[in-house]
């Protein structure tokens, strides 16, 4: 004889799960005390999204399932936000929550968190399933021998996509997280050095290479985009944040060559005129071996042309970095921590925000593979302190998470969590009084703040020190400098309150394009 909760320990334990991201109550809270007393670690966080967040990421580091624990019906439905985010980007995670009872929920009559959670999940995972009976549960324990095996890809579409590389004159490799989570980085990278070709990294796929790399298209991106010829995509998808593959940002006509793991990803946008199903890993190496040395060159005017745009575009950043407006923008700010950064390659950089994610993902440089975590495909926010917590537990590494006043907002509390396990996390809060911006007004003429107006002068540094945390409120780049470096080197948690200029950036950042107008003040009737 069993029960629910030894049957959900001894699964994960028969399967090397070590760890647990949640928050206790009804009906999980005995679960929650039995794994942690059977060996496993529970992390308890204040809210379920942030857990789910935090198993989220653990999932994708360690290429493991982060397990997320939660209670019924409103808990689950948190957890399943991150849950879902979870399965669009593709990391691998299970949300185990606690169920009212199955007869009074099909029959409606109103039980405490009634709840189909079952049906409710499904549209936003991979698969759901309904443990009611624990013995018969128990019979279905299994250690996974190969929980993801590898799928080799078929040679003809890997000697395919080569002779379409040699045929190009202005070849492109977009590198996704995807090529990021599968861990095959000395192949990609020697791929990639043995046909010359420029790459460009999607931003968690950043430091697969490092940013520095002669290589790297990542400072000319508009340009390879708009000019290449033959375009392969690893690990990487068509979707919005690659403009669906179509003009005018694409040429088109360009030839594309994806690798994939999943066959419903070819063709979802542009046709492939080389698909590569497998997974990334046998695919990468497949090519290397089918690789003639010398078969592929990029043309000498390519290469020069992204050259000569690197430049162009490096220098112009130059200059921006090198202002040091009062207060402080953006570009002043992110420079401070670049350069607090760059010989600190074991750090885990996550961020979030709208200028904040944008202005930074072209600033701060990466050097080592997975250690830039975002907002990923969603674009989503409150990614932040869960994602910094599961770098930390998983890693035990330090994590400065960059973060805008606003997204900070979605998931602050957990600084709580933060301090309780004393995790070595920094926060760098970019403080602009405002969504996007802390200068617009109220249309109305009333006394109300404005939708996109925070509160002007906040301490977001207090916050950490009621719970012993250490805070510091920053005005210039090199007062956030000497606080960062004092906190990464303190390895406790800290919170820096960085005063950013309300006039600084730009509504919705780099998506402008995605977030309608009005005519507010035109007259219009």
């Amino acid at each position: 004889m069993t029960d629910g909760f030894h049957l959900v320990v001894d699964a994960l334990k028969l399967n090397g799960i070590d760890t647990i991201y949640g928050l206790a109550g009804i009906p999980i809270t005995d679960l929650a005390r039995l794994a942690q007393a059977e060996g496993i670690r529970f992390v308890g966080f204040r809210h379920e999204q942030s857990a789910g967040n935090a198993a989220a990421i653990a999932g994708y580091l360690t290429r493991k399932p982060g397990i997320c624990l939660t209670v019924s019906a409103p808990g689950f439905l948190n957890g399943l936000v991150a849950t879902a985010n979870a399965t669009t980007n593709g990391f691998p995670m299970i949300q185990i929550s606690g169920s009212s009872d199955r007869q009074i929920v099909d029959l409606q009559q109103g039980d405490y968190e009634e709840l189909d959670q079952l049906n409710a999940a499904k549209p936003y995972t991979k698969a759901a399933f309904r443990v009611i009976d624990a013995d018969i549960g128990e019979k279905s324990l299994v250690h996974v021998v190969d929980p993801t095996p590898r799928q080799i890809p078929a040679a003809e579409s890997i000697q395919r996509a080569l002779d379409l590389l040699a045929s190009a004159q202005r070849p492109l490799i977009i590198l996704g997280k995807g090529a990021a989570y599968a861990q095959a980085d000395a192949d990609i990278r020697s791929f990639i050095e043995k046909t010359g070709i420029p790459f460009l990294p999607m931003s968690m796929a950043k430091g697969l290479l490092p940013d520095n790399h002669p290589q790297s298209a990542a400072a000319a991106r508009s340009l390879v985009l708009a000019q290449a010829d033959v375009v392969m995509l690893i690990g990487a998808r068509l979707n919005w944040l690659l403009g669906h593959g179509k003009a005018p940002q694409w040429s088109p006509t360009a030839s594309f060559i994806q690798v994939d793991i999943s066959p419903t990803e070819i063709d979802s946008n542009r046709p492939i005129a080389a698909p590569i199903v497998g997974d990334i890993g046998s695919a990468v190496s497949a090519l290397l071996t089918t690789l003639k040395p010398g078969s592929i060159r990029p043309s000498a005017a390519w290469l020069k042309a992204i050259a000569d745009r690197k430049q162009h575009n490096a220098e112009s950043m130059a200059a921006r970095l090198s202002r040091n407006p009062n207060p402080m923008d953006f570009y002043s700010a992110l420079r401070a921590i670049r350069d607090v950064l760059r010989n600190k390659p074991d750090v885990y950089v996550v961020n979030e925000g709208a200028n904040t994610l944008d202005f930074g993902r072209n600033i701060i440089d990466m050097q080592e593979p997975r250690k830039r975590l975002d907002s990923g495909t969603w674009g989503v926010m409150g990614i932040g302190m869960g994602y910094a917590i599961g770098a930390a537990v998983t890693s035990g590494k330090p994590v400065v998470a960059i973060e805008g006043d606003s997204a900070f907002g979605f998931c602050g509390m957990e600084i709580e969590t933060i301090c309780r396990y004393e995790l070595p996390v920094v926060i760098v809060v970019f403080n602009n009084g405002g969504i996007y911006r802390g200068d617009d007004v109220n249309h109305s003429g009333g006394a109300d703040p404005s939708p996109t107006i925070l509160m002007k002068g906040a301490r977001y540094d207090k916050l950490i020190e009621a719970f012993g945390g250490t805070g510091h409120h920053v005005t210039d780049p090199q007062g956030l400098a000497q606080a960062l470096t004092d906190a990464l080197a303190s390895g406790k948690p800290a919170i820096i309150n960085c005063v950013i200029d309300p006039t600084a950036g730009t509504e919705s950042g780099h998506l402008q394009s995605l977030n309608p107008t009005s005519q507010i003040g035109s007259g219009r009737k």
